[in-house]
Protein backbone atom coordinates (compact mmCIF):
# COMPACT_ATOMS: atom_id res chain seq x y z
CA UNK A 1 0.00 0.00 0.00
CA UNK A 2 1.42 3.39 -0.99
CA UNK A 3 1.70 6.35 1.40
CA UNK A 4 -1.17 8.10 -0.40
CA UNK A 5 -3.42 5.03 -0.07
CA UNK A 6 -2.50 4.72 3.62
CA UNK A 7 -3.33 8.41 4.26
CA UNK A 8 -6.67 8.06 2.44
CA UNK A 9 -7.57 4.94 4.43
CA UNK A 10 -6.58 6.67 7.68
CA UNK A 11 -8.78 9.64 6.81
CA UNK A 12 -11.82 7.57 5.86
CA UNK A 13 -11.57 4.43 7.99
CA UNK A 14 -12.82 4.08 11.53
CA UNK A 15 -11.30 6.22 14.26
CA UNK A 16 -9.53 3.99 16.78
CA UNK A 17 -9.53 5.36 20.33
CA UNK A 18 -7.87 3.83 23.39
CA UNK A 19 -9.85 4.76 26.51
CA UNK A 20 -8.19 4.22 29.90
CA UNK A 21 -9.91 4.55 33.25
CA UNK A 22 -10.22 2.21 36.19
CA UNK A 23 -13.79 3.51 36.61
CA UNK A 24 -16.30 1.90 34.25
CA UNK A 25 -18.64 4.88 34.76
CA UNK A 26 -16.00 7.32 33.46
CA UNK A 27 -15.42 5.13 30.41
CA UNK A 28 -19.16 4.99 29.75
CA UNK A 29 -19.52 8.79 30.10
CA UNK A 30 -16.73 9.35 27.57
CA UNK A 31 -18.16 6.84 25.08
CA UNK A 32 -21.67 8.29 25.42
CA UNK A 33 -20.38 11.86 25.03
CA UNK A 34 -18.40 11.09 21.89
CA UNK A 35 -21.07 8.92 20.31
CA UNK A 36 -20.72 6.28 17.60
CA UNK A 37 -19.29 8.60 14.93
CA UNK A 38 -17.14 11.69 14.49
CA UNK A 39 -18.02 13.44 11.29
CA UNK A 40 -18.74 10.60 8.91
CA UNK A 41 -16.26 8.17 10.50
CA UNK A 42 -17.21 5.39 12.90
CA UNK A 43 -15.47 5.26 16.28
CA UNK A 44 -13.89 2.00 17.47
CA UNK A 45 -13.16 1.89 21.19
CA UNK A 46 -10.56 -0.18 23.02
CA UNK A 47 -11.08 0.12 26.76
CA UNK A 48 -8.50 -0.59 29.43
CA UNK A 49 -8.70 -0.43 33.21
CA UNK A 50 -5.09 -1.07 34.24
CA UNK A 51 -1.68 0.43 33.59
CA UNK A 52 -0.39 -2.85 32.18
CA UNK A 53 -3.36 -3.29 29.85
CA UNK A 54 -3.00 0.26 28.58
CA UNK A 55 0.70 -0.10 27.84
CA UNK A 56 0.13 -3.46 26.14
CA UNK A 57 -2.61 -2.05 23.89
CA UNK A 58 -0.58 1.07 23.07
CA UNK A 59 2.44 -1.08 22.17
CA UNK A 60 0.50 -3.49 19.95
CA UNK A 61 -2.20 -1.40 18.26
CA UNK A 62 -2.19 1.75 16.15
CA UNK A 63 -4.59 4.24 17.73
CA UNK A 64 -5.70 7.59 16.37
CA UNK A 65 -6.23 9.01 19.88
CA UNK A 66 -5.76 7.97 23.49
CA UNK A 67 -8.11 9.25 26.19
CA UNK A 68 -6.51 8.73 29.61
CA UNK A 69 -8.12 9.35 33.00
CA UNK A 70 -5.74 11.36 35.14
CA UNK A 71 -7.83 10.52 38.19
CA UNK A 72 -7.57 6.73 37.84
CA UNK A 73 -6.45 4.96 41.01
CA UNK A 74 -3.07 3.23 41.29
CA UNK A 75 -1.83 4.44 37.87
CA UNK A 76 -3.11 7.82 36.80
CA UNK A 77 -3.42 8.78 33.17
CA UNK A 78 -0.92 11.62 33.59
CA UNK A 79 1.96 9.28 34.33
CA UNK A 80 0.86 6.86 31.63
CA UNK A 81 0.65 9.70 29.10
CA UNK A 82 4.18 10.84 29.91
CA UNK A 83 5.47 7.27 29.75
CA UNK A 84 3.86 6.62 26.36
CA UNK A 85 5.06 9.94 24.93
CA UNK A 86 8.61 8.92 25.84
CA UNK A 87 8.44 5.23 24.93
CA UNK A 88 6.43 5.05 21.71
CA UNK A 89 8.27 5.96 18.55
CA UNK A 90 5.06 7.39 17.09
CA UNK A 91 2.69 8.27 19.92
CA UNK A 92 -0.88 9.20 19.01
CA UNK A 93 -2.35 12.36 20.50
CA UNK A 94 -3.48 12.17 24.12
CA UNK A 95 -6.60 13.71 25.64
CA UNK A 96 -6.22 13.74 29.41
CA UNK A 97 -9.16 13.77 31.83
CA UNK A 98 -8.00 15.90 34.78
CA UNK A 99 -9.52 16.31 38.24
CA UNK A 100 -10.25 20.02 37.89
CA UNK A 101 -9.50 22.97 35.63
CA UNK A 102 -6.59 23.97 37.88
CA UNK A 103 -4.87 20.67 37.05
CA UNK A 104 -4.39 21.65 33.41
CA UNK A 105 -0.70 22.39 34.12
CA UNK A 106 -0.27 18.71 34.98
CA UNK A 107 -1.53 17.85 31.51
CA UNK A 108 1.32 19.98 30.18
CA UNK A 109 3.83 18.08 32.35
CA UNK A 110 2.43 14.77 31.08
CA UNK A 111 2.83 16.01 27.48
CA UNK A 112 -0.88 15.50 26.77
CA UNK A 113 -2.18 17.27 23.67
CA UNK A 114 -5.41 18.44 25.33
CA UNK A 115 -7.29 18.14 28.61
CA UNK A 116 -10.88 18.10 29.85
CA UNK A 117 -11.74 18.49 33.54
CA UNK A 118 -13.99 16.40 35.76
CA UNK A 119 -16.91 16.51 36.21
CA UNK A 120 -17.07 15.57 32.55
CA UNK A 121 -19.29 17.82 30.47
CA UNK A 122 -20.41 15.67 27.50
CA UNK A 123 -20.29 18.64 25.13
CA UNK A 124 -16.72 19.51 26.12
CA UNK A 125 -15.62 15.88 25.84
CA UNK A 126 -17.13 15.49 22.37
CA UNK A 127 -15.70 18.82 21.21
CA UNK A 128 -12.22 17.94 22.53
CA UNK A 129 -12.22 14.54 20.80
CA UNK A 130 -13.68 15.88 17.54
CA UNK A 131 -11.03 18.64 17.43
CA UNK A 132 -8.36 16.00 16.78
CA UNK A 133 -10.18 14.92 13.60
CA UNK A 134 -11.35 18.28 12.25
CA UNK A 135 -10.36 18.96 8.63
CA UNK A 136 -8.18 21.93 9.57
CA UNK A 137 -6.23 19.74 12.04
CA UNK A 138 -5.41 17.33 9.21
CA UNK A 139 -4.18 20.17 6.98
CA UNK A 140 -1.62 21.43 9.50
Amino acid sequence: MSDIERQHTAATGPIRILLYSDDINVREKVRMAVGPTIGDRAVEWTETATHEGTIMQADNTDFDLMVLDGEAAKSGGMGIARQLKHELYVCPPVLLLVGRIGDAWLATWSEADAAVAHPLDPFQVREAVAAFFAPQAAAE
